[in-house]
């Protein structure tokens, strides 16, 4: 049979990510014998081995690497169906609805905290003139978190900036394209640079590059862990961290804060990007909108 129920993928998934069955019952707020009969009844269903199981602990197989990949997708493209479902019928993302009268059409549109403002605030204010134009509600966000916001279902639309962001699985259509500056502390001796390139950014004594997570996973690496855009302008003021931003970043920045060009950085293309399935009016309204600036 090779129908799948979203439980066994919940199951499975939450074997495969935390690789030990105990975890996984615990975070499924169930017992581990159950949990480990189900994962069974699947594997004989599909007749293929998804963990190897020694004393060592759990590993995935060939097929269940493939089954994680893929039941990801499916649990997230199954969300995301449920979310806009609702927002298409006038109930919010969490599941509560706004009552007879209470609004039909609405977008959800997810951005970068501070990215491209002024692109943002001319696309707002144009679409807002459109006849019919659906109620928009900005869902900010961190460093590449949009992409996820747009996969499960949080967001019907997003403002998404390559090379950062992956566009795979997306229509998109391209709006602008800028530089990257380097921010570092007010009075570094770097500050007074006319440019810089990223091998001199990232080899700083005493000022390491920040970083941010990627699908909640922080890179290797000396800076320290930043997760928001305040938290990032404070530990740059007190002269503990440096970042790369594009030019537009410049917006949001402290007075404590020093900018100065990098040169060799590749350019930040900002793209308005939606489900590639997507058949909603408004949102295709919003599109030709952010086209047309």
């Amino acid at each position: 049979m090779d129908t799948l129920e979203t439980r066994e993928l919940r199951y499975f998934l939450a074997v495969a990510e935390e690789l030990h069955f105990g975890r996984a019952a615990e975070r499924l707020g169930m017992a581990q014998p159950p949990l480990s009969r189900a994962i069974q009844q699947l594997e004989r269903r599909l007749g293929v081995l998804l963990l190897r199981r020694n004393r060592r602990g759990v590993s995935l197989t060939g097929a269940g690497e493939v089954l994680l990949h893929e039941g990801r997708a499916a649990l997230d493209a199954a969300t995301a169906a449920a979310r806009r479902t609702r927002r298409a019928g006038g109930a919010d993302a969490a599941g509560g609805p706004d009552g007879p009268g209470g609004p039909r059409n609405r977008l959800v549109l997810a951005v970068k905290a501070a990215a491209a403002h002024e692109l943002l605030q001319k696309l707002l204010d144009a679409y807002a003139a459109e006849p019919d134009a659906a109620e928009i509600e900005v869902l900010p966000g961190g460093m590449c978190e949009q992409e996820e916001m747009l996969r499960d279902g949080r967001a019907d639309v997003a403002l998404m900036h390559a090379p950062f962001d992956s566009l795979a699985g997306f229509d998109s259509e391209e709006l602008m394209s800028e530089g990257q500056i380097a921010v570092l502390p007010a009075g570094h001796p770097l500050a007074a640079r006319r440019a810089l390139s990223l091998a001199e950014v990232g080899d700083i004594p005493g000022l390491p590059l920040a970083r941010w997570p990627r699908h909640g996973v922080y890179a290797p690496g000396p800076g320290p862990e930043v997760h928001d855009q305040i938290q990032l302008a404070q530990l740059i003021a007190l002269g503990r961290t440096a970042t790369v931003l594009p030019e537009s970043a410049r917006s949001w920045l402290w007075a404590d804060h020093a900018t100065v060009p990098v040169l060799d950085a590749p350019p930040v293309v900002t793209h308005i990007a939606w489900p590639a399935h997507s058949r909603s009016l408004p949102l295709a309204a919003l599109i030709r909108t952010a086209v047309h600036l």
